[in-house]
């Protein structure tokens, strides 16, 4: 029976060299630039495809209730919306063939990610995830190491979730400070006596505004998820802010334990937003069960 060199057997299972994980670190790097052009793209791309269909939608709309009310009523009886509705009508067709316009010029240019619909990105978006997932599952990083890379990830999660909180603020704000406008506008309109034909428009207008406003903001609950984010971004800071000084609970001089405990920590806090999440995009029936 032949028996083989253990120096082949050793050799089959060395470990990477510090060259190849170099070589695999960069690809890696290549991979998040990559995903993140491509989610830039994915939004721009999103956002010129429904301002393009929004425009397009309602300039159609326009012409078609601009051609049936004159010829029902005649021009002369709704001469005030005429002048209202032509200049939208050439505003949203502008705006259709403006954006039309970047999109056949960037197919043209061949411009990377631009050229491809929402669509086609997200399944690319989810291609190059998962090669990163997969470089990086082969790239066998020791633990310590990964656990230095979540902790170094901290600031830019911290950011996420205070831009989100601000968005969600500005959004309930504006929606309260429609609701107090509008009913302090609504109520002085309404209380003329003899309130004129448009001033009875705008009062009709305000208060449909007053009640999208109160709707939106009792469904969405911009608020309560504005102050679970910045709830959990203070108590992430919090622990990151512990960790570095080095004060309880991360008081042990043991560097990885720290880390493990840190990372613990984070994760539960992660765990709970997702599940305030979950809870307010559940029904007010579904809330009140679950309570």
């Amino acid at each position: 029976m032949v028996h083989e060199h253990p120096q082949k057997e050793k050799a089959g299972t060395m470990e990477a060299t510090p060259q190849d994980t170099a070589a695999r670190v960069e690809a890696l790097i290549r991979h998040k630039k990559n995903i993140a052009e491509i989610r830039v793209a994915l939004r721009i791309r999103t956002a010129q495809t429904v301002t393009r269909w929004l425009a397009g939608s309602l300039a159609v709309a326009l012409l078609f209730a601009f051609v049936i009310a004159n010829v029902a009523v005649g021009w002369d009886s709704i001469a005030l919306a005429n002048k209202i509705a032509i200049p939208v009508f050439v505003l949203s067709v502008a705006t259709f063939g403006a954006v039309w316009g970047m999109e056949w010029k960037a197919r043209d240019d061949g411009k990377k990610h631009y050229d491809k619909t929402p669509r086609e990105l997200k399944i690319e978006l989810e291609a190059a995830e998962e090669l990163r997932l997969l470089d990086a599952a082969r790239l066998g990083l020791p633990v310590p190491d990964r656990q230095y890379s979540y902790k170094d990830a901290i600031p830019a999660e911290l950011e996420s979730l205070r831009k989100d909180g601000k968005k969600y603020r500005r959004r309930h704000n504006l929606a309260q400070s429609i609701i107090i406008l509008g009913s302090l506008g609504g109520t002085s309109v309404s209380a003329l006596a003899d309130t004129p034909a448009p001033l009875k428009y705008w009062a009709m207008g305000i208060t449909l505004a007053v009640g999208a406003a109160a709707g939106f903001t009792g469904y969405y609950k911009w608020r309560e998820r504005a102050f679970y984010l910045q709830q959990t971004a203070d108590e992430i800071e919090h622990h990151a802010t512990a960790f570095e000084l080095g004060i309880y609970p991360y008081d042990d001089p043991d560097e990885s334990g720290r880390l493990a405990k840190l990372a613990k920590e984070i994760e539960l806090l992660r765990v709970e937003q997702r599940k305030r999440e979950q809870q307010l995009d559940q029904p007010h029936e579904g809330n009140a069960e679950a309570v």
